[in-house]
Parts: structure tokens; sequence; C-alpha cells
């Protein structure tokens, strides 16, 4: 199983960025799926997350501002990033928790984590 997160770069402040992760390989389902980041010198944080349901969970620093979504179709989740702050540098990583067989047990996925920069 791979996460393979895309959307990344440099953008000025209050603008938009669309984050991507893609889910691949032996699947049988997956529950929860998320983002989280981690800023130079600071601990990674939940940014926000998503049920297989669609019920979301965000940070208090991005609510209003940031959309997570997800394609069960196509296995990816994506994070919509609006009026973007410089304090929201970091580097993002998707998570999802993955059964790969019905006899399996769900098990924590990581991608590789994309950089988001936020500066003038």
């Amino acid at each position: 199983v791979q996460l393979q997160a895309s959307g990344g770069g440099l953008v000025q402040p209050g603008g938009s960025l669309r984050l991507s992760c893609a889910a691949s390989g032996s699947i049988f389902s997956i529950n929860g799926m998320g983002w989280y980041r981690q800023a130079p010198g600071m601990q990674s944080e939940l940014v926000a997350d998503i049920t297989r349901t669609g019920n979301t969970n965000y940070a208090d620093s991005v609510k209003g501002r940031f959309t997570i979504s997800r394609d069960n179709a196509k296995n990816t989740v994506y994070l919509q990033m609006n009026n973007l702050k410089p304090e929201d540098t970091a580097v993002y990583c998707c998570n999802a928790l993955i059964r790969r067989t019905q006899l399996r047990p769900e098990y924590g996925y990581w991608g590789q984590g994309t950089l988001v920069t936020v500066s003038s």
C-alpha cells in the first residue's frame, strides 16, 4: 500500500492550494483519512480528518479556511486550503486507516510529505 501526496508549493499570503493524497495497492477498505503538518521546530499536528461517511474534524487554526474531502471511489483525500497564512508553512503529510483484506485489522499508513510555503 502506498499513499502518494501532491499539490504543495509556494504561495503568497491569502492564496490557495489544493493537496491530494491517493492510496494505491492491495486495499480492502479505507476508514479515516487525514492531513497532518509539521512546521520547522514544531511538533506534528492534526490539520483535518474525515471519516468514510464524510464526518470532518478540523484544527481550530484552520477552521473556515481549509476544507477536507474524499473520493472513496478513487481512494483519495483532498485538502483545499484558502486564505493561506505564513503560519501555515509546513510539511503536510496524509494518513489513512487501511484494511488490506477483510480479515486483517486496520493499519495506519502515511504518505510522503509535501511542502507548503506561504510567503510574499
